[in-house]
């Protein structure tokens, strides 16, 4: 079976249209990435063709000889699907986790993303807190999020408290809450251990006047936590275009029968913020 006909890179090129779609992924915007499974990589071996090795920039040793499906720097998430060899490409981490090669795809000198030590990094982080479930990293530049950033000061569970009572589904979907970056350079070490540290906790990290970086154990579910997170950001957005407080909210006891309704654990320090 040929790479492009697979289950799983039908799945990945449907995702990054969907964003795409959503309008999160203007000219190069935004990047994503998918951690095969063993059988996968077996099902579509005859098809690589490891390259060069090349440094990664940062030290991923949890993902040691592991292959991965990534999107390319400087390319448009609109061209995936009638481009996919050019837009993307399947890349293998050495032994040592300090080097990948090119196995197929990124052609005519195409490289990975320049978040490729955030996302690896990341995979790498979560994958140890999910006992290897998380296979998905999908970063993109959701609007309202963006917007929220420079209108909130840069505290996780202020950001938090604020989503979860803009959309009652949202402490259901991210019982964690939600991490928030100070503005960094993208693309450098400095910004993908700042990231790194919030995975830890959390499976959605924002980061300011950019964007948001989100994980998950597959592609829908990964898609609808980065649309739940942007949908509550809107609202709480359009809320505050409209009058300077909420005249009332989702109050903390309503959280908490929300939480035993759900069987969801929600995290102690944003519900302290909570009314």
């Amino acid at each position: 079976m040929r790479i492009e006909e697979t289950k799983f890179f039908q799945e990945y090129i449907d995702m990054a249209m969907h964003g795409d779609e959503m309008g999160w992924h203007e000219r190069n915007g935004g990047n994503f990435t998918y951690w095969l499974k063993e059988e996968e990589v077996d099902v579509v071996r005859d098809q690589l063709h490891p390259g060069n090795w090349l440094p990664i920039g940062t030290e991923v040793p949890k993902l040691q000889n592991e292959y991965f499906l990534i999107s390319g720097t400087g390319q448009f998430f609109h061209n995936m699907r009638r481009d996919p060899m050019h837009t993307c490409g399947i890349i293998q981490v050495d032994p040592t986790g300090t080097q990948y090669r090119i196995c197929w795809g990124l052609l005519d000198g195409g490289r990975p993303t320049s978040e490729l030590p955030t996302h690896l990094m990341n995979m790498a982080v979560r994958a140890v807190h999910t006992n290897d479930r998380n296979r998905v990293i999908y970063h993109c530049h959701c609007p309202n999020v963006i917007a929220m950033t420079f209108l909130l000061e840069p505290d996780a569970d202020l950001f938090s408290k604020e989503l979860w009572e803009s959309m009652t589904e949202c402490p259901i979907i991210f019982p964690e809450g939600v991490g928030v970056v100070r503005w960094m350079v993208p693309g450098g070490r400095e910004i993908a251990e700042a990231t790194a540290a919030c995975m830890e906790r959390y499976n959605a990290v924002i980061w300011c006047h950019h964007g948001i970086f989100c994980s998950g154990p597959d592609f829908d579910t990964t898609f609808g936590l980065m649309h739940t997170i942007e949908k509550s950001a809107e609202i709480w957005i359009k809320i505050h275009s409209c009058a300077d407080h909420k005249r009332q909210t989702i109050t903390r006891q309503d959280f908490i029968r929300l939480a035993d309704a759900f069987h969801v654990t929600l995290n102690p320090d944003v519900l302290k913020r909570c009314v």
